[in-house]
């Protein structure tokens, strides 16, 4: 795999698993929902499973396309945003909001689900803005992310 091919897939790899994150350091528990530990285990078990599927999705395809040791074009690029990174986030999406947020947690949870499911449309919208930071679709669900604190989810 070559090193550029593989340092900007992990960089959409990070984006995208920021956008899926979600937690908090609070422990309060109601029988309601899960408590913020319960909720934070959960939610990065979700996030590391797919980092782990957006990386052999890469290997995948980028053995597919015979780009070891090659830089893929923009298109290549753009395909395999849309077939590999939105659909794992949008797995990660769905997984985070089957969860039961921690009681009191629900608006942060649905405000940072919700933010997360926009870049995504926005994503299958226009791929290739994914790949710049400038026009990045998951920026204020990474926001969030990163306030609410889901470590697996930025890695």
């Amino acid at each position: 795999m070559s090193k550029p091919f593989i340092a900007l897939l992990v960089a959409l790899a990070a984006i995208s698993m920021i956008a899926a994150g979600c937690g908090d350091s609070d422990d309060s528990t109601d029988s309601s929902g899960l408590t913020k530990a319960e909720f934070l285990k959960q939610g990065n078990a979700i996030c590391a499973k797919g980092n782990k599927e957006i990386e052999k999705g890469f290997e995948e395809f980028e053995a597919e396309n015979g780009l070891e040791n090659k830089q893929p074009s923009k298109a290549q690029l753009t395909e395999a945003i849309e077939t590999v990174v939105l659909p794992a986030i949008s797995e990660q999406v769905e997984g985070i909001e089957g969860l039961e947020p921690p009681s009191g947690e629900e608006a942060k949870v649905e405000a940072l689900t919700d933010a997360a499911a926009e870049g995504v449309e926005k994503g299958e919208e226009d791929p290739a803005a994914l790949t710049t930071e400038k026009a990045d679709p998951f920026a204020k669900a990474n926001k969030l992310a990163n306030e609410y604190g889901l470590v697996k989810c930025g890695e």
